[in-house]
């Protein structure tokens, strides 16, 4: 089984390519998802604009829906990888692998694309990102390549420190199943 195939515990999910008029309620979800940074004393990334919808309408966004979205989640290929862009988890649906399925989706369709794997990145140190991600199959990537150290420049020019973030990686090779 794979992640996209709906579990016991949430039936009713299902992943699929985002609407166009749906990106509001995305940003909303977002918002929402960035709220238990403020109790880990981060009010500044809780506060943090959502992506606007000029950036979501150019990136490959699929939601999981209930039947409205839920979750979502937002790529585009950098270098030979789907890079994750953002993924968000309405907090009324998290602790229910919903974010760990979209992930999956978001590598089976990088492998269908020929892609290498999946990029992304995180706070190293926030409980539910690098450390999640790792359970999830991800490694640190040692030596950045030219697009990724652009997109951590990036990062740092909107304010978020280089030293608290870090870069990283699944294979496609490792493929989706049997990790849970």
């Amino acid at each position: 089984m794979s992640r996209t195939d709906p579990p016991a515990d949430h039936p009713g999910v299902d992943i699929r390519p985002a609407r166009p008029d749906e990106f509001p309620l995305l940003q909303a979800i977002e918002d929402a998802s960035g709220a238990p940074f403020r109790d880990f004393g981060m009010p500044e990334i809780a506060d943090d604009d959502h992506l606007p919808l000029d950036v979501l309408a150019r990136l490959h966004v699929w939601v999981a829906a209930d039947p409205g979205p839920v979750a979502w989640i937002a790529a585009e290929e950098v270098d030979v990888h789907a890079h994750v862009e953002q993924v968000s988890v309405h907090p009324d649906h998290a602790r229910r692998g919903i974010g760990a399925r979209l992930l999956d989706h978001v590598q089976e369709w990088a492998a269908g694309r020929g892609l290498a794997g999946v990029t992304l990145t995180t706070f190293r140190d926030i409980p539910w990102n690098a450390p999640y991600y790792e359970r999830l199959g991800f490694r640190e990537i040692a030596v950045l390549t030219p697009a990724l150290e652009a997109l951590v420049a990036e990062e740092a020019e909107r304010g978020l420190d280089p030293v608290k973030r870090v870069c990283l990686r699944r294979a496609s090779d490792e493929g989706v199943r049997g990790r849970y």
